[in-house]
């Protein structure tokens, strides 16, 4: 049975939803989920739910690491939520790990606990962006913002044997996050990395711009952390901003108004395709375990989703195939 750990007390609207997503996510995928928390708190929100006893457990943490607080509390917090789940992974009573709580402490907190995959420099946030031809993966969103050439060709294999593994794309194309699609273009980073990744036994394309991660060109698209951070937070307010525009103006008159009764199972569908929830979470690749972030305001579909997420990691036994290419791609290119 797939044991998954969640971090009860992460996220804007924790333990509530982190609760109800767990046993959501009991009742649909029959995982066995331990929440961990503050008893108390965790089992005030258990009590008037429905769910499968056995398949749900308790794990008492103490500290909670805030949102807003410095990703270095982890040392100082040692019982926090975050911290407490790690060490599940570590002692081997789950599979993974999931958290909608503070980003920066969970990653620091899987890099000191957890450790790398052999042969993995730095570990990568992975996203799916919904594209024209599917979805698109881009990594990093925001694990290592002082990225070398070697850790985007790192973050580029990653990317391929999550996307052959769980999105099922038999051999996956690779683009380079860039201002140009020139091999001369960007800073000296992007033009070394382009080089090493062109070298490469993967399927790459050479570089992609921004007004292109939509198009569908790519199957993977590299950037750094900091860049692919500001990509994230752009799509997401475009998102909501692109709906509430589209709302907006069907309400400005009687016509509009019927027009979008008519055009309303387009708009659910639109509105599903940019929805953050449906995804569930982001996978920290790279990471001797299996950690996935969720949105700091998931409700309880996300969580659930992103329960789903972690499963399906466990499943396909990606971290097995990351170390596999890992080595293959250092015997290639003889430089990683």
């Amino acid at each position: 049975m797939i044991r998954i750990a969640l971090d009860g007390m992460g996220g804007d609207f924790a333990p509530q939803a982190t609760v109800q997503g767990a046993v959501e996510a009991v009742r649909e995928y029959g995982y066995h989920v331990t929440l961990v928390g503050q008893p108390k708190l965790l089992e005030t929100q258990l009590a008037d739910l429905r769910f499968r006893k056995s398949l749900i457990d308790i794990a008492p943490a103490t500290e909670t690491v805030g949102m807003g607080e410095s990703a270095l509390m982890i040392r100082h917090k040692k019982d926090s939520s975050i911290c407490v789940g790690m060490e599940l992974i570590k002692q081997g009573r789950v599979n993974a790990f999931v958290s909608c709580g503070n980003t920066g402490a969970v990653v620091a907190a899987a890099t000191l606990n957890l450790k790398p995959l052999p042969g993995v420099k730095r570990p990568g946030i992975a996203i799916l962006l919904p594209t024209l031809k599917g979805v698109t993966l881009v990594i990093d969103v925001g694990a290592t913002i002082d990225a070398k050439p070697e850790h985007l060709l790192q973050y580029a294999v990653m990317g391929v044997v999550y996307s052959k593994h769980i999105l099922k794309k038999p051999r996956p194309t690779v683009s380079l996050l860039n201002i140009g699609e020139e091999a001369t273009k960007g800073t000296s980073l992007l033009r070394e990395a382009y080089q090493v990744l062109k070298e490469s036994s993967l399927d790459f394309t050479g570089n992609i711009e921004g007004r292109d991660i939509f198009s569908g060109r790519a199957d993977v698209i590299v950037c750094d952390g900091f860049i692919g951070n500001v990509v994230l937070k752009v799509c997401e307010s475009l998102a909501e901003t692109t709906v509430e525009f589209c709302m907006r103006e069907l309400k400005r008159s009687l016509l509009t108004r019927v027009g979008a009764l008519l055009c309303r199972p387009a708009l659910t569908s639109l509105a599903r395709e940019v929805d953050y929830s449906e995804c569930g979470g982001a996978p920290l690749l790279g990471i001797d375990g299996i950690c996935i972030i969720g949105h700091g305001a998931s409700k309880p579909k996300a969580i659930k989703n992103a329960l789903g997420v972690a499963g399906h990691f466990v499943r396909y036994k990606v971290n097995d195939h990351i170390v596999h290419e890992i080595e293959s791609i250092k015997a290639d290119t003889h430089e990683v």
